[in-house]
């Protein structure tokens, strides 16, 4: 299993914990569920993107022998 799946399994729930630590209420109009819905995952899933980005080449560089 590659070092980015990994990273994906565990930095994709700590972004979703994390982003739910985050008061919304007031940014989204009224009966705007599915829209607030799916800002959260792509904003989840955007994060958790750059993270494991940066975790996976801050280890690659360090690693250089």
């Amino acid at each position: 299993m590659s070092i980015k799946v990994i990273l994906y399994i565990i930095v994709v729930p700590l972004v979703i914990w994390t982003l739910e630590g985050i008061n919304t209420n007031n940014l989204f109009k009224k009966n705007k569920f599915n829209q607030a819905r799916i800002l959260y995952i792509l904003v989840s899933l955007a994060l958790s993107y750059l993270v494991v980005n940066f975790i996976y080449d801050f280890y690659i560089n360090t690693n250089i022998i």
